[in-house]
């Protein structure tokens, strides 16, 4: 099969250093526009793997996040936000990087080359067939995300890719790949441009529809998050009076009480019962 990295294409812009702030920002964000219209042409590939990881999390199962640079780094977002907003435990989503935790920062040269890095990071989870890893590489070449695949596939484990090149070697290991073709980014090879805004939109996508087939969200309320600041706490008592149509003042009181929405709405709920 043909393989060819539009990712690394030359940008359809040339001359950006005479371009005004004005020029670049407008072509900048004209470039943008055409993500999501990318994302949506994959977005039955999204729709297959979000059903195998539904799957396999209902059983027991986690969901790993592996990719280098930029893309390790949208993995480790999206896996780290899924505790505060869904109240699921950290190791439900875990995101690993080549590099290891030091790369989220600072980039670790070399790391994404390694071809048995990658399996060895997910053996230090205990990875197992009840589990679904997904490699996130925006090129599709990165050798620490291919070769973690290919180990996967090898002991039966369910695996699936986001990339911006048409198959690519990534996509062409994954068992539910999926290629979100952004086309060249405004600085040429840029790939945490255009690319990665497209990544960041499917993570959002897989681990949102997923959690809410999970049942972590109610009506279209984040009743399982952690209640972790202020506001959080604001917003947690607002949705208690709303759903329960009492005064903020007693649903505070409930959230205090019981320290979760979903917790004190059920609660508020039996006592009721019980008084009737």
């Amino acid at each position: 099969m043909s393989f060819q990295k539009t990712t690394e294409q030359d940008s359809y812009y040339n001359h950006l250093e005479k371009m005004s702030v004005k020029e670049l920002l407008f072509n900048i964000n004209k470039e943008d526009r055409t993500v999501p219209l990318a994302v949506e042409k994959a977005l039955p590939e999204i729709e297959t793997l979000v059903h195998q990881i539904v799957i396999k999390l209902k059983t027991g199962g986690r969901l790993f996040y592996i990719g280098a640079g930029t893309s390790g780094r949208l993995g480790i977002v999206d896996a780290s936000e899924c505790p505060p907003t869904f109240g699921v435990s950290h190791e439900l989503v875990v995101g690993l990087i080549a590099g290891g935790d030091s790369a989220i920062r600072k980039a670790v040269e070399f790391a994404e080359d390694s071809t048995t890095q990658g399996w060895k990071d997910l053996q230090a989870h205990n990875i197992s067939k009840n589990d679904v890893v997904v490699g996130i590489a925006a090129s599709g070449t990165t050798p620490y995300v291919i070769d973690a695949l290919k180990t996967c596939n090898e002991n039966n484990i369910i695996t699936g890719c986001i990339t911006c090149n048409h198959k690519s070697p990534l996509a062409q290991t994954a068992q539910f790949p999926i290629e979100v073709i952004v086309g060249p980014e405004f600085v040429t090879g840029s790939s945490r441009m255009k690319a990665g805004t497209a990544q960041k939109l499917v993570l959002n996508m897989i681990t949102t529809s997923t959690m809410i087939k999970l049942g972590h969200i109610k009506g279209n309320k984040m009743v399982d998050m952690q209640l972790s600041n202020n506001k959080l706490v604001d917003r947690g008592t607002k949705m208690i009076a709303n759903e329960l149509q009492i005064l903020e003042d007693e649903a505070k009181k409930l959230l205090d009480e019981f320290g979760s929405v979903r917790v004190a709405i059920k609660n508020y709920h039996d006592r009721n019962k019980k008084n009737r």
